[in-house]
């Protein structure tokens, strides 16, 4: 709770907005995506998912963030989007794995420090340990995003 209470600070105090650049629309996901608790099963944590992030389960959903490769190279269809900037995402241990998404594009693009916005699949990962909470599918790079 108090790592959603310091991301939802520094979110607000660094200007970042959840306007979406996609159609004008507002990028409410991330904040539904904060809400998770989790239940310890064996060796992992299993995320246990609210109702209104089950409501985004295998739906097309339009995220702002962050890129963090995760292939090698500086181009690809794999990685990983954090809704902080990187120097304060969950890999920095600031937020917490709520806060990143893995996506899956559908045509590989080059890797940016600047804010961008992805639209894909929400997949809800409860059962592999080995890959995120999040996962977006299928998913398009809609341009950057100035917050």
């Amino acid at each position: 709770m108090y790592k959603l209470i310091a991301a939802c600070l520094l979110l607000s105090s660094s200007g970042y907005s959840q306007k979406s650049i996609y159609k004008g629309l507002p990028s409410l996901a991330w904040p539904k995506l904060y809400a998770i608790e989790y239940r310890k099963e064996g060796d992992y944590d299993k995320p246990l998912f609210s109702k209104d992030v089950q409501s985004l389960a295998n739906k097309v959903i339009t995220l702002p963030g962050y890129m963090v490769p995760f292939e090698s190279g500086m181009k690809g269809t794999h990685f990983m989007l954090s809704s902080l900037p990187l120097n304060a995402c969950f890999f920095c241990g600031v937020g917490g794995p709520e806060t990143i998404i893995e996506v899956f594009l559908l045509e590989p693009i080059g890797y940016t420090d600047k804010p961008v916005e992805i639209k894909g699949r929400l997949i809800l990962n409860d059962k592999n340990p080995d890959k995120m909470i999040y996962i977006l599918e299928k998913a398009e790079f809609l341009g950057a995003v100035d917050f």
